[in-house]
């Protein structure tokens, strides 16, 4: 049941990635657009496109799981600190705690790495 449970926790927690990358892609302009009025430059829309959607997948597949877990945690922490920072907006606050959160998931994913039912688990 562990196996079963550490899965569906991976996939949950894939899911966000793999869907936000995906906006991303549907509307590069628009995306490129709001990283700009935060300061970034739009060259990382497609970085971090594929941090997003590979990153996520590698985490539902149990891939690289350790390494793309803690890459996706260091990336939802520096989303949190430049997008989500306005806490006078409870919206804004509650993102922040959102990325905050998943941060947090995926570190202890990173600290035990992925189960049986995982690429990573089949070595």
């Amino acid at each position: 049941m562990n196996q079963t449970v550490h899965l569906l926790g991976r996939i949950l927690l894939s899911v966000i990635f793999v869907m936000a990358g995906i906006g991303k892609i549907m509307d590069p302009a628009g995306t490129v657009g709001y990283m700009q009025s935060f300061g970034l430059p739009g060259f990382l829309l497609w970085p971090t496109i594929a941090l997003e959607v590979l990153g996520g997948l590698a985490i539902a597949f149990g891939f690289q799981t350790r390494l793309a877990a803690f890459a996706l945690a260091g990336f939802s922490i520096a989303a949190a600190l430049i997008f989500h920072h306005n806490f006078a907006d409870q919206m804004q606050m509650i993102m922040f705690l959102k990325n905050f959160s998943l941060a947090g998931g995926l570190l202890i994913l990173a600290s035990s790495g992925a189960t049986a039912y995982s690429v990573d688990g089949r070595k």
